[in-house]
């Protein structure tokens, strides 16, 4: 299932975005920084191991981990966390804990695009609560 996710993805619409990353405790300059940037995500497995690189103007990050294991990120936005991904049915499920926090990321393939969910499980705030983003796969020229 995780072939379905493959390939080299760019964003093309985000909601909540600028939310989001305030509820994280992003400062202003960074937000404005990163609301800014187009980033592409280069997502490949090599036996095991799944890769998932994400190349912008920003900030480029790159992880490494075999699905169902914990493994250790620092995030775009620096931060030091716990992660674990898994399948889900048609789901790829990116979990997050640092601090008591804790954030779910779930990309699905819908209509050949990659829809992302971000969910934050710390505060009430509806608002900040769910960022939605839509990527497509970059055409050929």
């Amino acid at each position: 299932m995780i072939e379905h996710f493959l390939g080299t993805w760019k964003l093309v619409s985000s909601e909540n975005f600028e939310e989001y990353m305030k509820e994280l405790g992003v400062s202003a300059t960074l937000r404005n920084l990163a609301g800014l940037a187009k980033p592409r995500i280069r997502i490949s497995a090599h036996g095991d191991n799944v890769n998932i690189k994400t190349e912008s103007s920003f900030k480029n990050t790159e992880i490494t981990f075999k699905l169902g294991e914990e493994f250790d990120e620092t995030t775009a936005d620096n931060r030091k966390v716990k992660s674990i991904i898994t399948l889900d049915g048609g789901s790829m499920i990116h979990v997050q804990k640092w601090l008591g926090k804790e954030t779910t990321i779930r990309r699905q393939i819908v209509d050949g695009k990659m829809v992302v969910t971000l969910h934050q499980d710390w505060n009430a705030t509806e608002i900040a609560n769910c960022l939605g983003e839509i990527w497509t796969r970059p055409s050929i020229a």
